[in-house]
C-alpha cells in the first residue's frame, strides 16, 4: 500500500442471494476507486455500506456535511 492508498471497509449485501451481508475490506486511492473496485469484483446493482476508518472516526463539521 502507497501513501495515497488508504483502507476502506464495506458490507455488501449481494443482489439475489440471500445469505447477510459481508464484510470485505479494499485498498483504495479514494471512495470512487474503492466503489468501482468492489463494482468489478462483485458486480454492479448489489448495495453496499462503504466507508474508511479515518472518515468514519471524522466529526461532521470535519466533513463538510
Amino acid at each position: 500500500m502507497d501513501s495515497n492508498e488508504r483502507l476502506y471497509r464495506a458490507i455488501i449485501w449481494i443482489r439475489g442471494s440471500d445469505r447477510p451481508g459481508q464484510r470485505v475490506s479494499v485498498i483504495a486511492r479514494d471512495l470512487d476507486e474503492a466503489k468501482k473496485k468492489l463494482e468489478s469484483e462483485y458486480g454492479e446493482g448489489n448495495v453496499f455500506d462503504l466507508h474508511n476508518e479515518e472518515d468514519a472516526a471524522a466529526p461532521r463539521s470535519a466533513l463538510g456535511v
